[in-house]
């Protein structure tokens, strides 16, 4: 790959980052796709080999204790693609799920190499840029539309890690994280851990929920939540001049006791400060918002929400 150092605030550049700070938990098995469709916030049994899934896993209190894209190898496996600092712990408990199930969970973040695919580095597949969560495979290659990123689309590819780097220009790795909070579709790391039920993060309107599927962990809150109208929090993309990061309170200006929401996810603004992801009470998106001293300003969400049920 060559290098690029194309940084606009405006637009994700094209370009091949490889995604050290993911990994993958596979799961080997005749029950593979069963097992985990009862554990994951969206149906994997009935996940075709041209789709992908983003889903969670929550506890029984439906708060998510960790978001995956999830695919279906041509051999029958599922790969499961996190955040890597909350793959061990993840790893554990999904694998105290198993019991009697012909299934076996490893991480296989070795074996394989994530690579993230942006404007005309992206692939040129059966179903097109879009829609999001389609998947091909190519070879050894596993190629899945992502959502957009300012306009610009991306895609996850997944390789044996033995394959080397597909071709394009280098894009480095925080400027992909820009692009990954610019999508609006955030990915749980270890700070937020247990912070939200999926509609926090605004799942189900991103494909991250199956509302007719069957029993998983925390179902009854997360249907709960949708079908009784009482999503009080959402989603939001913002900008900052100062550098922020996952965990941190956000607070209404002029209220520095009671915070109405907390930061998801983060990433360097190539021309200063942070791009966010944030998780608020609606009630407080009209006004001034403040994590510290520092301003956050709301940015048009990049797709529609669901109307509540």
């Amino acid at each position: 790959m060559t290098s690029q150092n194309l940084l606009p605030s405006t637009s994700l550049p094209d370009g091949i980052a490889r995604l050290n700070h993911l990994g993958v938990i596979l799961i080997h098995g005749e029950d593979a796709a069963k097992f985990i469709h009862g554990q994951l916030t969206q149906d994997f049994a009935l996940l075709g080999p041209d789709q992908a899934r983003l889903a969670a896993f929550c506890s029984a209190k439906g708060r998510m204790q960790a978001s995956f894209v999830g695919i279906k190898a041509p051999d029958g496996d599922i790969l499961l693609v996190c955040s890597r600092d909350l793959l061990p712990t993840t790893l554990k408990r999904l694998s105290m799920f198993v019991m009697r199930a012909k299934a076996k969970l490893t991480d296989a973040s070795e074996d394989f190499a994530l690579w993230g695919l942006a404007g005309n580095a992206t692939k040129n597949i059966a179903a097109g840029a879009y829609p999001a969560w389609a998947k091909w495979d190519i070879d050894h290659d596993s190629i899945i539309n992502l959502y957009p990123a300012a306009g610009v689309p991306r895609q996850l590819l997944i390789r044996p890690a033995n394959l080397g780097a597909p071709e394009g220009p280098e894009m480095g790795l925080p400027v992909w994280q820009w692009g990954e909070v610019m999508s609006g579709v955030a990915t749980l790391t270890a700070p937020v851990v247990e912070a939200f039920v999926p509609q926090m993060l605004n799942y189900e309107s991103v494909g991250g929920v199956s509302f007719k599927k069957g029993c998983y962990p925390g179902q009854e809150v997360v249907a709960r939540s949708q079908f009784r109208g009482t999503l009080k929090r959402r989603a939001f993309v913002g900008q900052s001049a100062s550098l922020l990061s996952a965990g941190q309170e956000v607070f209404a200006n002029g209220d520095a006791e009671q915070p109405v929401g907390l930061v998801v996810q983060a990433a360097h603004d190539p021309q200063g400060g942070s791009v966010v992801i944030v998780s608020l009470q609606l009630a407080a998106t009209d006004g001034l918002l403040r994590v510290g001293d520092a301003e956050i300003q709301l940015l048009p969400l990049p797709y529609p929400l669901l109307e509540d049920i």
